[in-house]
This record gives C-alpha cells, sequence and structure tokens, in this order.
C-alpha cells in the first residue's frame, strides 16, 4: 500500500511536472509566436518607413538636382552679369575719364574766356573813362570857343553883318572877312578899315594864347587881268592870307608859331559864282580859330 502509494505520488508528481514543463512550453511558444508577431509587425513598419524615407530622399535628390541646375543657371547669369558689369564699370570709367577731361579743358577754356572777357571788361571800363574824360575835354573846350567867340563878336561889334560874319562851326570859330572890308579889287594890300578889324581881333587873340590861327584866303571864278600883279586867283589868294599873317605878327605881335597861310583860289565858294552877289561872298579871307588839342590827345591816349 505504501508502495502503492508512493507510487500514486510518484505518478502523480511526474504528471505535475510534464504538465508545468508543457505550459512552460507553451507559453515560450506562445511567447515566441507573440513575438515574432510583433517583429514582423515592426519589420513590416520599418520597411514602410524605411521606403517612405527612400522615397522622400528621392524627391529631395529630384528637387536638389533641380536647386542645382538653378544653382549652376544662376552661377553662369553671375558670370555673365559679372562679365557685363565689368564692361559696364570699364565703360563708365572710360567715360567719367573723359568728362573729367573734357570738364577740365572746358574749365580750362572758361577760365580763358572770362579772363579774356575780364580783360575785355577793363579795356570797354578804360574806354569808357577815356571817353568820359575826352567828353568832359570836349565839353570845356567847347564852353571856352563858344565864350571866345562872343567875345571875338563883341570886340567886333562895330562893323556891319555884310563886311563880317563870326560863326562856330565844329567846335572851331569861322572869322569871315568880305573882300570889300580888306581889299581893294585884285590887291592883297589890307585897307585902313579891315586893318581896324584886324586889330580888335588881335586884341581879344593876345589874351588867348592857346588858340591855333589859320588864315585862309579865297577868290570867285573870274581870272585874273592880264598884266596884274598876280598870275591867277591862287597867288592872289596867296598874297591877301599872306598880307594878314603880317599884319597880325609883325604889327600885332601875335606868336607866328600860332598861325599857318592857305590859298584857296576859287574852289572853296561858299556861293554860286553865277551872280555878281555869290562871287562877291566868295572873295573872303577866313580866319579860323582852333583850341590846342593836346588836352584832347592826352584823353584820347589815357594819359
Amino acid at each position: 500500500m505504501q508502495q502503492n502509494g508512493w507510487f500514486y505520488c510518484s505518478s502523480v508528481n511526474y504528471h505535475y511536472l510534464n504538465m508545468k514543463k508543457i505550459l512552460k512550453l507553451t507559453i515560450l511558444s506562445a511567447v515566441i509566436i507573440l513575438s515574432s508577431c510583433v517583429a514582423k509587425k515592426k519589420y513590416t513598419s520599418e520597411v514602410s518607413s524605411h521606403q517612405q524615407c527612400e522615397d522622400k530622399n528621392k524627391q529631395l535628390e529630384n528637387k536638389n538636382m533641380v536647386l542645382l541646375n538653378k544653382v549652376s543657371g544662376l552661377e553662369g547669369d553671375t558670370t555673365r552679369y559679372g562679365l557685363s558689369y565689368r564692361g559696364l564699370n570699364m565703360s563708365k570709367n572710360s567715360l567719367e575719364q573723359s568728362a573729367n577731361s573734357e570738364k577740365n579743358q572746358l574749365n580750362s577754356e572758361l577760365d580763358a574766356k572770362g579772363r579774356q572777357l575780364s580783360a575785355k571788361d577793363q579795356l570797354i571800363r578804360d574806354r569808357e573813362r577815356r571817353l568820359a574824360d575826352l567828353q568832359a575835354v570836349m565839353a570845356k573846350k567847347d564852353a571856352a570857343m563858344q565864350a571866345l567867340r562872343a567875345k571875338i563878336a563883341d570886340a567886333l561889334v562895330g562893323f556891319t553883318g555884310d563886311d563880317l560874319s563870326v560863326v562856330m562851326k565844329d567846335g572851331k570859330i569861322y572869322v569871315s572877312m568880305q573882300e570889300k572890308l580888306l581889299f581893294k579889287s585884285g590887291s592883297a594890300k589890307v585897307d585902313p578899315k579891315g586893318k581896324d578889324a584886324i586889330a580888335k581881333l588881335s586884341d581879344v587873340l593876345l589874351k588867348n594864347p592857346d588858340i591855333q590861327i589859320m588864315i585862309e584866303g579865297h577868290t570867285d571864278n573870274v581870272p585874273i587881268i592880264k598884266g596884274s600883279q598876280y598870275a591867277d586867283n591862287w597867288e592872289l589868294s596867296s598874297a591877301r592870307a599872306l598880307s594878314i599873317i603880317r599884319i597880325l605878327t609883325q604889327e600885332q605881335s601875335i606868336d607866328p608859331k600860332r598861325i599857318t597861310a592857305a590859298g584857296k583860289s576859287e574852289f572853296n565858294p561858299i556861293e554860286p559864282n553865277t551872280s555878281p552877289e555869290g562871287r562877291a561872298k566868295n572873295r573872303r579871307t577866313e580866319i579860323i580859330l582852333s583850341p590846342k588839342l593836346d588836352e584832347l590827345y592826352d584823353a584820347l591816349s589815357g594819359k
């Protein structure tokens, strides 16, 4: 009994151990199977993820290739634009140099023109100053000659207008004496009445030593009578002018350096020689009084 009981107990223990082993094996198998399933899912998931990564990588590579192509194009554009920029920059520099050169040349020309204008300006101012000086001198001379003409007219007031005239013309005083006041027909000898007129005129001239004196003898166009003292009207007009000069210098003490004589004959008439009245007016002696022009010359030369 005891043996059978031991045997029974041993059999039960044996079976229990076997069952335990079987359970362990079953659990282990289940674990392995479950683990295998989990690994397969994970693998599948990893494979899918890897495939997605590869697809994405290809997309990125494609995008990268596109970008590289764009970069290459941009680099080409950059190179082209760089060359164009350098060319334009060189052109710009060349234009700037040319512009600066032209500017410098224009500035030089402007400076030269400025100097020329300044010089011309100064010349104009100098001329204006000289003109003003000249006008002032001329006005002074004109006033002096007008005053002298008045004095001469007053000195000769006793002589009739038909015998003598005193006029101002071109800044000069013309004292015109008719033949009947000074000479007989065909003669160069001054009559007493004529000498009286010359003496009165001399009184004024002596008080105005700066006045220059020109004596001009004039005739009509009637030829000199044959056998006369004078060969022609040239000789007669010159002889009459010389007679007046001798009275002024020898009898009235006028400085000979102030006096000039001229015979004009018939060639400067003041009236036509077609009538007795016209011929009478042409037979005259003119005493032309002029101011000294030294002051005018000084004004013109800028002294």
